[in-house]
C-alpha cells in the first residue's frame, strides 16, 4: 500500500517539475486544493522524517540485516525529497497555502529543522558533496547513510525555498503560524545565519563552488558576486518578515534580535541592492532600527494552535523503534528474490525513463568513464555507456541490478 502511495508522489512530483517548466502548473494546484491533499503531503513529509531519525539508524545498526538490496530503503529515502520538491513546485500559490490550514504549522516546524541542521553544518565547516549511487552501491548501507546525509542537504535548501513562499503570504497566515515563525522558532535570527554562512557556497583548492541544481559548480571569477536563487530565497525571505507591519507588531526587537539583524548591513552593497531593487527597503529599516528602540510587542491574551503531527508520531511510538525497524526488516525490506523483480519492474515504470530524461538538465554520462554517453543498456535501459568496451568491462558490476530491472 506504501509503495502504490510513493507511486503517486512520485508521478505528481514528476507532472509538476514538467508542468512547472512549461507555465500549466495550475490545474496540479487546482487538483490538490479541490481533494485537500496538502494536509496529507504534509502529514507524509513529516512521517518519513521521523522514519529517517529513528527507524534508518535502527536498520543500519542490526547484525543481521543483510539485504540482498538495499533499493527499497532508498526509495524511502527518496520518498521525503519528492514530497519536499512537489511543495517547492506548488507552494509558489497563495491558495496552496490557504489550504494547508492548521498543517502550515507542522511545515513551519519542519522548515525551521531542516534549516537550523543547515546553518548549524555551516558554522561548523561542514560542507556536504554530493555522492553518485551507482548499482553496485544498493548493497552497501554505509552507502546508503552517505546517500541520505546528501540528500539531507538538498532537502534542506527545497524546504528553504517553501519557507520563503510561507513569508510571501504573512498577511493572509493565521496567527499561530506568525507567533511560531517569529517568536517560538526566531526565523528572521535564523535567516541571518544562513546569509552569513552560505551553506550552499564553499571555497576548494582557492576557487569558489556554488550548490545550483543539484550540483556544486567552480564559479568563475567574474561571477562571484551575482546573487544565486538560494541567495535570493534568504532575502526575500527576510524582506517579508521584517516589513511586513504586522510582523513588526509581533517581533520582539531585544538587544540579541536587533544586533543579529544588524549583521545584515555589511552584505547589503550597492552590487546586492543593485540586482535585488527591494533591498533598498531593507536598507533603510535596519539604518531606522539602528537609531531607535521599537517597543517590544503587546501580550495579547490568545488561544494559540501548535502543530501536532510530529508530537502525534513520536508519542504513539515511543518505546517501540527498535520493534519497528525488526517488523520492517522481516515484512518490508527482505523481500524474496521473486518479489524484488516485481518490484523493480513497478519502479521502472514510475520512473519512465522518457520522463526522468526530460527533467534531467545534463546529458547522460558513461557508467565507466563518465563522459558524454549516447548507448544504453539495451537489456534494462537502465545504465548508460560510450563505447560497447566499456559496457563489456562494467557487467560484472551491472549484472546484478541489470537481472531485476530487466
Amino acid at each position: 500500500r506504501w509503495l502504490r502511495q510513493h507511486e503517486c508522489v512520485e508521478k505528481l512530483n514528476m507532472h509538476a517539475i514538467l508542468s512547472a517548466s512549461a507555465g500549466q502548473e495550475q490545474l496540479l494546484t487546482e487538483l490538490l486544493v479541490t481533494y485537500a491533499k496538502v494536509p496529507v503531503l504534509i502529514g507524509e513529509l513529516i512521517s518519513v522524517e521521523i522514519w529517517k531519525h529513528k527507524i534508518f539508524p535502527v536498520l543500519c545498526r542490526l547484525e543481521d540485516f543483510k539485504p540482498r538490496s538495499t533499493f527499497p530503503i532508498y526509495v524511502v529515502l527518496h520518498h521525503e525529497a519528492s514530497i519536499i520538491n512537489l511543495l517547492e513546485t506548488v507552494f509558489f500559490y497563495k491558495e496552496i497555502c490557504d489550504s494547508a490550514e492548521d498543517s502550515i504549522l507542522d511545515l513551519i516546524d519542519y522548515c525551521h529543522r531542516k534549516l537550523t541542521l543547515l546553518a548549524a553544518r555551516s558554522a561548523n565547516g561542514q560542507t556536504v558533496t554530493p555522492t553518485e549511487l551507482r548499482s553496485e552501491d544498493l548493497a552497501s548501507p554505509s552507502s546508503m547513510q552517505k546517500q541520505a546525509e546528501t540528500m539531507e542537504f538538498e532537502i534542506s535548501l527545497k524546504a528553504l525555498s517553501v519557507l520563503r513562499f510561507i513569508t510571501d503570504q504573512v498577511e493572509s497566515l493565521p496567527l499561530s503560524a506568525l507567533t511560531r515563525m517569529l517568536n517560538t522558532h526566531n526565523l528572521p535570527c535564523l535567516l541571518v545565519e544562513l546569509v552569513e554562512h552560505c551553506p550552499w557556497s564553499c571555497w576548494e583548492a582557492g576557487k569558489l563552488k556554488k550548490f545550483e541544481n543539484g550540483t556544486w559548480h567552480v564559479v568563475p571569477p567574474e561571477d562571484q558576486v551575482k546573487m544565486t536563487k538560494l541567495d535570493g530565497q534568504v532575502w526575500l525571505a527576510l524582506l517579508n518578515l521584517l516589513l511586513s507591519p504586522e510582523c513588526q507588531r509581533k517581533y520582539h526587537f531585544d538587544g540579541f534580535n536587533k544586533s543579529q539583524l544588524l549583521k545584515l548591513r555589511a552584505f547589503l552593497k550597492d552590487i546586492l541592492v543593485d540586482q535585488l531593487p527591494n533591498l533598498v527597503e531593507l536598507q533603510r529599516f535596519l539604518s531606522h532600527l539602528a537609531v531607535t528602540e521599537p517597543a517590544p510587542p503587546k501580550k495579547d491574551l490568545v488561544l494559540e494552535q501548535i502543530p501536532v503531527i510530529w508530537d502525534h508520531i513520536l508519542k504513539k511510538n515511543a518505546g517501540k523503534w527498535e520493534a519497528i525497524a525488526k517488523h520492517q526488516v522481516k515484512r518490508v525490506f527482505s523481500p524474496t528474490e521473486e518479489e524484488l523483480k516485481l518490484q523493480a519492474r513497478r519502479w521502472a515504470q514510475t520512473y519512465s525513463l522518457d520522463m526522468i530524461e526530460a527533467l534531467a538538465p545534463d546529458k547522460p554520462r558513461c557508467g565507466v568513464c563518465g563522459v558524454e554517453a549516447a548507448k544504453r543498456c539495451s537489456r534494462c535501459r537502465n545504465e548508460w555507456y560510450c563505447t560497447r568496451e566499456c559496457q563489456v568491462q562494467h557487467w560484472q558490476k551491472h549484472k546484478v541490478a541489470c537481472n531485476l530491472m530487466a
